[in-house]
């Protein structure tokens, strides 16, 4: 349909309509620029209201609102000019606050949906705050609810008195941390545990464990020891420091070099032989040792009782995800603002034009927006999935929060640079709001399972009888059109059922005898068939969305911009598609063309897109680059 701007009432996340002087789609300044045309209109702001809605979900007033004026609160703002040690205890003094406000902040750690909501505002205001907060609630505090816990007093993460941390990787045990090396050796005279990392290898690498931030526990994985017999990794509940922040007796900690991401006390940690109460062991279905030493399990695999007792993992993706995801969606209202704001040279001789309006600049916003719409849309996908899952389909889900944790955190790393890239050398100031989540989004690639690694996982499950490919249409595609949503979602499916058949292809007919050999012929097909899988969830997912809002104009617009991220993977994908049947010459001919013709008709709508992301205003303006002259002048120094 055509895209128009009917009037329509205020609602939650909107302003009511003001006046802006504008030129084709970017706001100036025409008292310093005379010269530039304007046009005086009405700019209707409803339809990113819609938008709004339509990314946050039907509950986003129980959700993120919360959160959304939490975060907006001056004690969240960025402060200038802090070492990395005094941010880090900055974000140690926000994570109480956070507690503070927080109604039931042990309960918190068993809602996913509003934890995960969190983690897409923290992340903006402060990244470290957000990383220590999830170790806190999702890993600590998480697998503590989930697990045998009746008689644990939990009061004391209620009011911060204790913070939670998690210690599972190792030096030489990262990927593969069910070979991880720290024991809890049972003590039959005590009835307790003697917690020791033998090897200078088996510390535990590198979570954060300083005496910053005052009285921490951990949760600690190691092997479970009984006389001579290794039962595989549990968790064991291990203070760490005093309220002053000082070690207790066997705890050795080494801070370890400043990191490129999230200002955080990253430490090494060794235990050389901690005494610990029987109590401090985590007992579940995978594992229950009784006071006299006898063990049982519902699970007879070690790596499965490994697996389970770390199992808060999975839901730490969701997490990582919804961190991406908020930063992202944030650079990009950044990022458009200013395109919007900034004035630049035109193609006549004293003419200046805001940067939007040249089309090297806005068409890798808009496929950044498209992208960042669809990942956003997928993720509130796998979220209702966790949350409505059965145990059933437990494995299933969790390999859909694996996968797209990794696409996610991928996107948000490409579309963030694009951003920080589009706003010059201002966005390279950390007050910006764009530099400093960038960097620190390169936690969320590698925190709660490494992307690379869980997605060669994904992909061995998917060639081994974890995914069907759809059949191809028996429509021929001489007779269907680029601009039919059906015929790209059935191109999207076409490439990977192409990459399946390729990863079968090559793993039926590898090096017998020679398993890695085998493997190492067939992974990188596999890997594009995870990536093509995971593209078509994201499509579907923002096409699904689109078509269930009563809004036509809000419709239209996630329409345009489903056929913009579909059309880019066609693209990326022309030639195997063509030589199997599934395009025409034609249509090949074509792709760029109704590429270019989707960006143009999108520039008018490119700011109305982005303020649907609902990004905390006061944190927007409050960025330097947005706040006019003044604020520029004030950071040059005299």
């Amino acid at each position: 349909m055509r895209l128009t701007r009917p009037r329509r009432a205020c609602s939650t996340f909107n302003r009511c309509p003001i006046v802006l002087i504008i030129t084709v789609c970017g706001v100036i300044n025409s008292t310093i620029f005379p010269s530039v045309t304007t046009t005086q209109i009405v700019h209707e702001q409803y339809i990113s209201a819609e938008l709004a809605r339509i990314l946050l979900g039907p509950r986003a007033e129980q959700i993120h609102e919360p959160w959304r004026r939490l975060f907006s609160g001056h004690r969240f703002a960025f402060q200038e000019g802090l070492s990395p040690q005094d941010r880090t205890a900055l974000s140690y003094e926000r994570l109480r606050i956070i507690a503070e406000a927080v109604p039931d902040p042990v309960g918190l750690a068993s809602d996913i949906e509003l934890l995960a909501a969190m983690h897409e505002w923290a992340g903006v205001v402060d990244a470290g705050m957000a990383t220590i907060a999830s170790i806190h609630w999702n890993l600590h505090i998480g697998s503590l609810l989930d697990h045998d816990h009746g008689g644990r007093d939990l009061s004391v993460y209620s009011s911060t008195e204790r913070i939670g941390t998690f210690l599972c990787t190792e030096l030489d045990h990262g990927n593969d941390a069910a070979a991880l090396e720290t024991t809890a050796r049972f003590d039959f005279a005590t009835g307790g545990f003697i917690l020791d990392t033998p090897t200078p290898g088996s510390c535990k690498w590198m979570p954060n464990t300083s005496g910053t931030g005052g009285a921490k526990n951990a949760l600690v994985a190691a092997r479970l020891v009984v006389g001579d017999v290794d039962h595989g990794v549990f968790l064991f509940l291990t203070p760490l420091t005093d309220s002053e922040g000082r070690h207790y007796p066997g705890v050795e900690v080494r801070p370890l070099p400043q990191t490129a991401s999230a200002p955080v006390d990253h430490c090494a940690t060794y235990f050389h032989g901690v005494r610990l109460p029987y109590e401090a062991m985590l007992q579940g279905e995978q594992g229950r040792l009784s006071p006299d030493g006898t063990f049982t399990s519902a699970l007879g695999n070690p790596r499965k009782r490994f697996l389970r007792s770390v199992r808060r993992v999975h839901a730490g993706k969701l997490c990582m995800s919804a961190y991406s995801l908020g930063v992202t969606r944030h650079a990009l209202a950044v990022a458009m603002r200013h395109s919007h704001r900034r004035l630049t040279s035109g193609m006549t001789t004293g003419r200046k034009v805001s940067l939007i309006e040249h089309r090297s600049h806005h068409a890798p916003l808009l496929s950044a927006v498209a992208t960042t719409y669809a990942a956003t849309l997928l993720h509130r996908h796998v979220v209702q999935r966790w949350t409505s899952g059965t145990d059933a389909d437990q494995d299933e889900v969790e390999r859909l929060a694996a996968v797209a944790k990794a696409w996610i955190t991928w996107q948000a790393r490409a579309v963030m640079t694009e951003c920080r890239e589009r706003c010059g050398a201002q966005g390279l100031l950390l007050s910006n709001g764009i530099a400093y989540q960038l960097a620190a989004n390169e936690g969320t690639v590698t925190a709660e399972g490494d992307n690379q690694v869980i997605w060669v996982k994904a992909a061995g499950e998917m060639l081994m009888g974890g995914f069907t490919p759809m059949p191809p249409s028996e429509v021929s595609p001489v007779d269907r059109s680029l601009h039919d949503a059906e015929y790209l979602m059935e191109l999207l499916a076409d490439v990977e059922r192409i990459w399946h058949g390729r990863a079968r292809s090559r793993l039926r007919t590898g090096r017998r005898g020679d398993p890695l050999a085998r493997w190492n012929g067939t992974v990188r097909p596999a890997l594009q068939l995870v990536e093509a899988h995971v593209h078509r969830l994201a499509a579907e997912a923002l096409l699904r969305e689109g078509g269930e809002t009563a809004d036509p104009q809000a419709r239209a617009l996630l329409g345009q911009l489903h056929r913009l991220f579909a059309l880019r993977q066609v693209r990326a994908h022309a030639g195997d598609l063509l030589a199997d049947g599934r395009l025409t010459p034609e249509h090949v001919r074509q792709l760029p063309d109704v590429e270019e013709a989707l960006i143009e008709m999108l520039v008018p709508y490119s700011l109305q897109l982005t303020e649907g992301f609902a990004a905390l205003d006061s944190v927007v303006e409050g960025h330097p680059m947005l706040q006019g002259r003044t604020a520029e002048a004030e950071m040059t120094p005299a």
